[in-house]
């Protein structure tokens, strides 16, 4: 770099003094007039002082001067729950650690949850908002932003189940699933202690962050560890953003229930006992309502070990969920859908060691107009792609059963797919799921499927819970589709790591089905890689080395 002329030499340096002095001005500068910072309200950030009522003092000045930003500076602050207030942000800065405090460790309790004369419908978890870390009701304009982190050390995982006694129909059909369904409930096994269900919970808090009706939310840049049963509990909340924000917990990381105007972008969430990123529509507000007009993008999920996203370690020593099913980590629509879910894409995400996509609508209200693109998945748990519309009907006497159309997903890529559940579309009898179409798909799963695998005739299990395990290994290693009408699967491949004795593709019970391009893994005389039963107008077109086969009408055939 050439020297300055010695004339110049002298306003150089006092040019690069003042801005440097002022770029030290600028990093020791002062918040913005009307910012709160919490330790002045009183907060130590020692890790062992409870803040909460200092950090609560500082988000209701905030609140009474019109709005502004609540600061948490570098520190560790202890706290119970914390109430959001309209026009006020909570932002942790670098090195700041909102950490939860644990009820009977610390002096203290989270909110009560609040009564709900609805909670019969859905679990617990799902219909209250207050027993949080961070919980906010009515409230618009509000933000939680980072860089710093939510550790809900002190959180619960637990949840009761609903509280009216369940109806004949309401329960899985088998020991096996009751028992299970009761440890996903409760994985801490403290359901002996519980007086009642409602009681059990007072003092706990189950939520990293809850919201309620609630309008124009943004959370970015945050890092949430240990979210306790939800990282993020959103129910009836409109425009609302979360982005690029890192959630490394057990159960639950962002559940979407009832919301509108929904955008989650560049996220990841590990999650191995339960979903990732989760779209639901409940009755928890008194009320059906759609959880409508939502993208999911640039994201990842995962069901790695607890923690070793965030060390970078990605463990893989657990292998089942409190379900009994492999780890979870997926993104999902349901299970709670009185309400449905309309106008939804997902694009441009990762599953990694996790359950697939499922959208399942199973209490009464429609799936449809849904357009899922771009997803790659590696070490897929259950079954890659599933698509389910049952008769559970948790919700008020009297809604008709779900329907789910107008659904597309494209260019899919899957690799090392869990061998016991093929990709699944099942509807029911009287609601055949409608109007899907699949393109450049491509999945390899494991493999190693038997003759006797092939021969089965899945149940219907209308009423169990949904999940790829519901109707037990599939009897076809790439799709199974049952109770449909209108599917259309053009550029797919289904191969497997191991021989397997199961053809690619089963079709029960369903018409106007077009295959063009779609290929399992046997050539010409290797064996039929399409059975098909009780169908009408099935076309399969363009499969290499077979000629084109038109299905009018058949009770059985193999080809």
């Amino acid at each position: 770099m050439p020297r300055p002329h010695p004339e110049r030499a002298p306003l150089a340096r006092l040019f690069f003094s003042l801005f440097f002095a002022g770029c030290a001005f600028a990093a020791a500068a002062p918040a913005r007039a009307g910012d709160q910072n919490v330790r002045a309200h009183g907060a130590k950030g020692d890790g062992t002082t409870l803040d909460t009522a200092a950090i609560q003092r500082a988000i209701d000045a905030a609140a009474a001067q019109g709005g502004g930003t609540v600061i948490l500076p570098a520190g560790d602050y202890l706290s119970f729950s914390l109430r959001l207030r309209s026009h006020v942000g909570l932002r942790l800065d670098h090195g700041a650690v909102l950490r939860a405090a644990t009820p009977g460790k610390h002096p203290g309790a989270y909110d009560p949850p609040e009564p709900n004369p609805w909670d019969m419908y859905q679990d617990f978890g799902h219909s209250h908002w207050r027993n949080s870390l961070i919980w906010g009701e009515d409230v618009e304009h509000v933000s939680i932003t980072g860089p710093g982190r939510i550790v809900g050390e002190g959180l619960t995982r637990r949840g009761p189940g609903p509280r009216r006694a369940e109806r004949p129909g309401d329960t899985p059909t088998t020991l096996k699933d009751a028992a299970d369904a009761a440890r996903a409930v409760d994985p801490e096994g403290k359901g002996a202690a519980w007086k009642n269900e409602f009681d059990g919970m007072i003092g706990e808090g189950n939520k990293a962050i809850a919201l309620k009706l609630s309008r124009h939310v943004v959370l970015r840049d945050i890092t949430i560890v240990n979210g306790g049963h939800f990282a993020l509990l959103a129910t009836g909340v409109d425009n609302l953003l979360i982005e690029n924000v890192t959630v490394d917990t057990l159960r639950d990381g962002f559940d979407i229930d009832a919301c509108r105007h929904v955008r989650i972008a560049n996220c990841s969430v590990n999650s191995p006992n339960d979903d990732a990123i989760v779209l639901k529509s409940s009755f928890a507000l008194g009320f059906a309502r759609a959880t409508e007009n939502v993208a999911i993008v640039n994201c990842h999920v995962s069901g790695f070990d607890p923690g070793t996203l965030l060390d970078g370690t990605r463990g893989r020593t657990q292998q089942l969920a409190p379900d009994r099913d492999r780890v979870t980590g997926r993104i999902k629509f349901g299970t709670e859908s009185n309400g449905g879910f309309r106008n939804i894409t997902i694009s441009n995400c990762v599953f990694e060691r996790s359950r697939g996509i499922a959208l399942e609508t199973v209490d009464g209200g429609p799936l449809e107009d849904v357009n899922i693109s771009d997803i790659v998945m590696r070490d897929v748990t259950t079954a890659p792609i599933f698509l389910r519309v049952g008769a559970r009907m948790r919700g008020p006497e009297g809604a008709p059963v779900a329907g789910m159309r107008r659904v597309r997903l494209s260019n899919i890529t899957v690799y090392d797919a869990d061998p016991h559940y093929s990709s699944i579309i099942a509807g029911l009898p009287d609601s055949p799921i409608e109007d899907i179409e699949l393109s450049n798909i491509r999945v390899v799963s494991a493999g190693g499927g038997t003759a006797e695998q092939a021969a089965r005739e899945l149940p219907e299990n209308e009423r169990a819970y949904p999940e790829p395990s519901m109707f037990g290994v599939t009897p076809s290693h790439g799709f199974y589709i049952r109770h449909a009408r209108g599917v259309r699967v053009r550029d797919a491949r289904f191969t497997t790591l191991s021989p397997d004795a199961r053809p690619a593709f089963v079709i029960e019970q369903a018409e106007n089905l077009v295959f063009d391009g779609a290929e399992g893994v046997r050539g010409p005389g290797e064996g039929a890689d399409f059975v098909v039963r009780r169908v009408r107008d099935v076309l399969v077109r363009n499969r290499p080395g077979h000629p084109d086969r038109l299905v009018e009408s058949a009770e059985r055939e193999e080809f």
